[in-house]
């Protein structure tokens, strides 16, 4: 899934979304902008390495994890792949 293009965030967090579901097993009903990563979808650092594995995969791009640093809520995650894809 390299050469990945979107327009908005909504796409983005679409993506995220099904990502999150499919592979980490999140219940989709959590998974709004303003979900917590580690208090509402009980992911761990381990899960952030392996999203960030995925995200790579997904944009094609290399994703700084010192960019992952502040990142606490799914809308952060939609608002930093947001960044990188459009540098």
């Amino acid at each position: 899934m390299t050469n990945f293009q979107v327009q908005n965030k909504d796409e983005i967090l679409k993506i995220i979304t099904k990502i999150l579901v499919e592979e980490f097993e999140c219940d989709e009903s959590k998974l709004v902008p303003e979900a917590q990563l580690f208090a509402d979808l009980d992911l761990d650092s381990i899960d952030a390495v392996d999203l960030i594995v995925k995200l790579q995969q997904m944009t094609g791009k290399k994703i700084n994890p010192t960019e992952f640093k502040q990142v606490r809520t799914l809308q952060d995650i939609v608002d930093v792949i947001y960044k990188i894809l459009k540098e």
